[in-house]
């Protein structure tokens, strides 16, 4: 556990980390609800509070003692849902488009929503497949937030889904290509 969170972490400790779970979903479909708006700076506060409060959870069940593999697959599956909530708002407000090279914020937005997914469904099959933990790559959920957050305050949204789009997907190949050599020896 990171240093800082802990001493956080206890402040929490008697609200079921679950419940911070959901907090930070909440928290994200608001960011994406504020990114179709058009207010970025709201937006990137939200999902800046939405990563916080992701980080926090896991750190409030080990406090706690309440590390359970259900809470571990519904932070997954709800952080799923929260980057759906944070491509899907950046879309509808048309934040990824690049005038005149890409004039559709669907295609940008789908390609950085698609790669998010990936690197985290790529992760969790070659696990089960018997790679061990597989946590390579350049674009783990928190850099990708960060980016986006980033291009929030700065009105640099539309390049910082680029990024994600690319980097995202340079995971998933990263991910792919270690687990094809990690599990050809086993």
């Amino acid at each position: 556990m990171t240093d800082w969170v802990k001493p956080i972490a206890r402040i929490f400790s008697r609200i079921n980390p679950n419940t911070v779970t959901i907090l930070a979903l909440v928290f994200c479909i608001a960011a994406g609800l504020y990114f179709a708006a058009g207010d970025l700076v709201i937006a990137g506060l939200m999902l800046l509070l939405g990563g916080f409060f992701d980080v926090l959870d896991g750190a409030v069940a080990r406090e706690n003692g309440r590390v359970t593999k259900f809470g571990g697959l519904l932070d997954s599956v709800l952080d799923r849902y929260a980057d759906a909530a944070v491509f899907l708002g950046i879309m509808w407000g048309g934040h990824a488009a690049f005038p005149p090279y890409i004039e559709n914020d669907w295609f940008l937005g789908g390609l950085a929503l698609t790669g998010s997914l990936l690197v985290s469904y790529t992760r969790a099959r070659a696990e089960a497949g018997g790679t061990g933990v597989l946590n390579i790559g350049v674009a783990e959920r928190a850099e990708r937030m960060l980016l986006i957050i980033l291009g929030a305050f700065t009105g640099l949204l539309h390049w910082a889904v680029l990024v994600v789009a690319v980097i995202s997907h340079l995971t998933v190949l990263q991910r792919m290509i270690a687990a094809r050599r990690i599990l050809k020896e086993i």
